[in-house]
């Protein structure tokens, strides 16, 4: 059986490609969401990809995760930086978290160097563009092995 890998987009994300292509790249999230796809296979991993501009629906599933994912993968865009609510959603699913960045947070403005869900993540992940999900996958594909060896 496949680890379950539940991929969480939030706000503006449906937008790459069009959005600020300057600082967000040119592929688009279907794009990114194909690759990811196809490397996932790879690892031996199913993956869900979603995405939202609602903070609840987020939040929601996160909560439904547990129990249906073995890990979950975020970017919650703008929500990194200003939700308590996730945050608390993400510590009390109990799987674990991947946080995902297509622009370094660190080289921008300085709101958003503070990431909220940095503190249920095992890691992070910033600034490698759509192949940060790829990264991502790759580093859950460890995480998961190692806890069931």
């Amino acid at each position: 059986m496949s680890s379950r890998i539940l991929v969480l987009n939030g706000p503006n994300l449906n937008m790459l490609g069009t959005r600020e292509p300057d600082v967000y790249g040119n592929e688009t999230l279907a794009d990114i969401e194909a690759k990811s796809v196809a490397r996932a296979e790879t690892l031996g991993l199913s993956v869900t990809f979603c995405q939202t501009n609602t903070e609840g629906e987020l939040v929601d599933w996160v909560q439904q995760a547990r129990g249906e994912a073995d890990l979950i993968i975020i970017n919650a865009g703008a929500y990194t930086h200003t939700s308590v609510a996730l945050l608390d959603a993400l510590k009390a699913c109990d799987i674990p978290v991947i946080e995902v960045h297509l622009s370094n947070i660190h080289q921008r403005e300085e709101f958003r160097h503070h990431s909220f869900v940095s503190k249920a993540a095992v890691g992070m992940i910033c600034g490698f563009g759509g192949y940060g999900y790829e990264m991502a996958l790759e580093a859950a594909a460890r995480i998961l092995n190692n806890s069931s060896a």
